[in-house]
């Protein structure tokens, strides 16, 4: 897969003011941004763009891979997983088991990124076959193999369980692989959001093709 990542740091991350100058053309820039100024924790490239504009912008490059989170206890951690899936690109975020999430730890780029709702593991292992994903959960459990010498396929549900209990039994039962990340310390886990940034970031690694 080719993609192009940004050649440059970002420039601008406290945001910018009013646009100075005649204005830009272009029917995805927002009026009032360019007015009042942009301080949204968006990338130098989607300044002063209106949210759906940058939305379908994505939806052009997004990545096959597709992020769940079982969500039975209100975990903390989903907002900060969502904010990972949209850094990554992936292509949506599922939410099994309570509608409802904690939306804190996302810093609103769930604006920018597509949100399913499944009830229960079995509605979502019934939309993944419906597609054609396969389900590879991510746990240090029993059977599981090590994420480093998997070959995640390119289009796939990274699923996730939550902070603590991790993934559910019927979560473990309905993936088609479980693989673990390896960890070299004494403590048993690490935190649900940071595998789920980990666990991103080896497929990127696997999948994308970098310049050089």
């Amino acid at each position: 897969m080719q993609h192009e990542p940004n050649a440059t740091h970002e420039l601008s991350t406290a945001g910018v003011g009013p646009w100075r100058g005649e204005w830009p053309e272009g029917g995805h820039y927002d009026e009032e941004l360019l007015k009042r100024g942009d301080t949204r924790n968006v990338i130098d490239r989607y300044r002063y763009w209106r949210m759906d504009a940058i939305v379908a912008d994505l939806d052009e490059h997004r990545h096959p891979f597709h992020v769940a989170i079982e969500n039975w206890q209100h975990d903390m951690n989903i907002g900060s997983i969502v904010r990972s899936a949209n850094a990554f690109a992936a292509d949506t975020v599922h939410i099994v088991g309570r509608r409802r999430w904690n939306k804190r730890g996302a810093m609103v780029t769930d604006r920018y990124q597509h949100v399913m709702h499944h009830d229960t593991v079995a509605a979502l292992v019934e939309w993944a076959d419906a597609e054609g994903l396969p389900i590879i959960g991510i746990d240090n459990v029993p059977g599981s193999v090590i994420i480093e010498t998997f070959d995640l396929p390119e289009r796939c549900v990274l699923l996730f369980g939550q902070e603590g209990p991790g993934l559910s039994p019927e979560a473990i039962e309905a993936s088609d692989a479980v693989v673990e990340i390896t960890q070299f310390g004494s403590t048993r886990s690490i935190n649900a959001s940071a595998a789920a940034a980990v666990a991103m970031h080896a497929w990127v690694m696997q999948h994308v093709e970098f310049p050089g």
